[in-house]
């Protein structure tokens, strides 16, 4: 018995330290990746992070739909109030593709909405806009999709 606990413990051992080198190295190339490609939003997992305006001070990011993201999440920081105006452009030009619903930074939320959306911002902070297929509609939408936005501040 005092063998066979023993051998467990150091099969425990042995497989966490695997672990933690897997993802030491996974870590590392990381960063010098980044540092050669220009600026841009990109999907992670589920999310885009919207942190990058382009020239015309536009967030713009590529995103994808499949099976087992059947929802993406654009999180984005919004610095003034202002008029949210959004796009979805699925890359078949048409397809069961909307902005379901937009999360604002108080937790609160609306929607449904189409592929295109405005919004007035009357908070400041982190918003969330949730994508997806509608599920009132046949064929969910899987494939790549362009997600644009654009903030017009508010004229004093």
């Amino acid at each position: 018995m005092k063998n066979l606990s023993l051998l467990l413990i150091s099969i425990f051992f042995f497989s966490c330290q695997q672990k933690e080198n897997k993802e030491a190295s996974a870590e590392s190339p990381a960063p010098v990746a980044q540092k050669e490609k220009k600026q841009e939003n990109k999907q992670i997992g589920d999310t885009i992070a919207m942190n990058f305006k382009n020239e015309a001070n536009v967030f713009l990011a590529e995103g994808h739909l499949d099976s087992l993201n059947s929802k993406v999440y654009v999180q984005f920081k919004n610095e003034d109030l202002g008029e949210l105006n959004a796009q979805i452009i699925p890359d078949a030009g048409k397809g069961n593709i909307r902005f379901n619903q937009i999360i604002f930074p108080d937790k609160t939320s609306d929607g449904p909405f189409g592929m295109d959306m405005q919004i007035p911002l009357k908070q400041k902070g982190n918003h969330i806009l949730v994508i997806g297929h509608s599920l009132m509609a046949d064929n969910p939408y899987y494939g790549n999709f362009k997600v644009q936005l654009n903030i017009q501040k508010n004229k004093h």
